[in-house]
C-alpha cells in the first residue's frame, strides 16, 4: 500500500509539473509553438520529439514552481538578520 501512495505522489507532482510547463511555454512562446506544432506534424520521428518534449516541459514545468511557488524570506528575520550584522560590525 505504501508504494501506491508513493506512485500516485509521483504522478501527481508529475502532472503538476507537466501543466505548469505547458503554462509557461503558451504564456512565453505562443507564435513559436505553432511553428513547431507545424514542423512536427511534418517529422516522421514524432514519438521521439514528443518524449523530448515531454522532458523539456517538465523541466520548465520545474523551473516555473520554482520561480512562482517560492516563499519570501520572513520580513521579521530579515531585520533580525540587519541588526544582528550591524552589531557584529559595531563590535557590540
Amino acid at each position: 500500500m505504501a508504494g501506491d501512495t508513493g506512485r500516485r505522489g509521483d504522478l501527481d507532482e508529475q502532472a503538476v509539473l507537466l501543466v505548469a510547463g505547458l503554462a509557461d511555454v503558451a504564456v512565453s512562446t505562443l507564435g513559436s509553438a505553432v511553428g513547431a506544432v507545424r514542423g512536427l506534424l511534418r517529422r516522421s520521428d514524432t514519438a521521439q520529439l514528443a518524449a523530448d518534449a515531454e522532458r523539456d516541459l517538465m523541466a520548465r514545468g520545474r523551473l516555473a514552481l520554482d520561480r512562482y511557488a517560492a516563499v519570501p524570506p520572513a520580513h521579521l528575520e530579515v531585520l533580525a538578520q540587519h541588526v544582528l550584522a550591524r552589531q557584529a560590525g559595531d563590535g557590540a
